[in-house]
């Protein structure tokens, strides 16, 4: 399932965040602790690798959409939520960016605050919408 790839590229974007470059192996190992079929890891993958290639202007991208406050206060789980989120809806044309929102939504909703799902979709809707 999408769902569990995308958790799983999103732990590796997470790990990034705090100097965890993404080595394969350590990538592979979280495909094989979240039991990922072949396709799946696939999937997961091309998430990372397309975030890893466009990292600075997805950065560029989230802190020019949060004016109200420095991009680095953000929590890092909403962080790695909104940046693949954004990988997505920039450079993945078969995901409809609705997708992107709602599974940035609900990994914000697992992984960090009570008010992060609502945060990550306000700034997500207001990407999308422009």
């Amino acid at each position: 399932m999408r769902s569990d790839a995308r958790e799983v590229a999103f732990k590796i974007i997470f790990a990034d965040q705090f100097g965890n470059d993404g080595e394969k192996n350590f990538r592979s190992a979280l495909y094989r602790q979240a039991n990922l079929s072949e396709e799946e890891s696939c999937f997961a993958e091309r998430l990372f690798q397309t975030y890893r290639a466009h990292k600075p202007e997805l950065c560029e991208q989230l802190a020019g959409a949060v004016t109200r406050f420095a991009e680095y206060r953000i929590y890092p789980a909403d962080r790695a939520a909104l940046l693949l989120a954004l990988a997505e809806i920039d450079y993945c044309d078969d995901i409809p960016p609705v997708v992107s929102v709602s599974e940035a939504t609900a990994l914000a909703r697992k992984y960090s605050t009570e008010h992060s799902a609502d945060f990550v979709n306000g700034v997500l809707g207001g990407i999308i919408n422009k």
